[in-house]
């Protein structure tokens, strides 16, 4: 079926072009991003196959572990292939499976950034995202730290993670924001109005949970536009996203090499007109 056109790259800050349906790699860790999920062996060969398959966009973090995501992207993927872009962030503490801790000091980023650089085993991060804004640190002041760090060649592009469309305006009055991280799927629109500055300034966001944590998969309007494309109703979600705006860049995860394949081939369906209005009808 002849669906809407979608560019399938985009190009971050300008000079960064990576596919658009990338892979994040918070599902090769433990429940609560905690620990190891499983055989490492398993988790080097979907990062590997997401490579093989032409992904260009590997989104991880230091908390995910803690510090293990970092460690198995480098396993699997160092010496990294040339246009792979391997973002990772900073800016939260983990102390247990449900504890989270946001330190946005510049002392504490300086030292998690040059750590993700040692385990990612890069001279410069490509991409680094502060995870949380700290409220008990000015804004200024993380960014501040980020743009020190990018100056001294450690990061060549900083981005934002959970973030209102007045702290973006905020922080570009300070510093050259790259990307932002929101979450924002089908049934999750509330960031909107975020969506619609990164799109007048060029801006890519990453949306995670892209496939709502699981809600969308029974979804009868997914449901019914999947069967009517041979497809699954997470591909439905996917595809939704790539159609909807050419700055989203969903990264969605898996520890599965049979759904990363699932997930990947959503990058070929072509929803038409009609879909696209039902489908983004679901959160009106």
């Amino acid at each position: 079926m002849t669906g809407e056109k979608i560019e399938d790259t985009f190009t971050l800050a300008g000079d960064l072009p990576v596919r658009r349906l990338g892979y994040g790699t918070a599902q090769l860790t433990g429940p609560g991003y905690w620990g190891p999920r499983g055989d490492a062996r398993e988790a080097v060969a979907v990062l590997r196959r997401a490579v093989e398959r032409g992904v260009t966009l590997i989104d991880t973090a230091d908390n995910y572990g803690p510090r293990l995501a970092e460690e198995l992207v480098a396993e699997a993927l160092y010496p990294y292939p040339e246009g792979l872009l391997v973002a990772t962030k900073g800016g939260v503490v983990r102390t247990g499976d449900r504890s989270w801790h946001v330190d946005g000091r510049p002392r504490s980023l300086r030292a998690m950034c040059e750590a993700s650089l040692r385990r990612l085993r890069l001279e410069t991060i490509g991409l680094y995202q502060l995870h949380r804004l700290d409220p008990a640190v000015p804004m200024a002041e993380q960014l501040g730290a980020l743009e020190d760090l990018r100056a001294e060649g450690k990061i060549r592009h900083v981005g934002l993670d959970t973030v209102t469309a007045g702290q973006l305006t905020a922080a570009l009055e300070s510093a050259e924001v790259a990307s932002v991280q929101n979450r924002y799927h089908l049934l999750d629109r509330e960031s909107d109005p975020l969506l619609a500055l990164c799109e007048a300034r060029g801006i890519a966001f990453l949306p995670w949970f892209p496939l709502g944590n699981g809600e969308l998969t029974g979804h009868p309007v997914c449901a019914e536009v999947a069967a009517a494309h041979g497809a699954t109703p997470g591909q439905i979600a996917l595809a939704w996203l790539l159609h909807r705006s050419p700055v989203l860049c969903p990264t969605p995860g898996t520890g599965s090499l049979a759904h990363l394949e699932e997930n990947l081939d959503a990058a070929a369906v072509r929803l038409t007109a009609e879909e696209l209005a039902r489908l983004s009808a679901l959160a009106g």
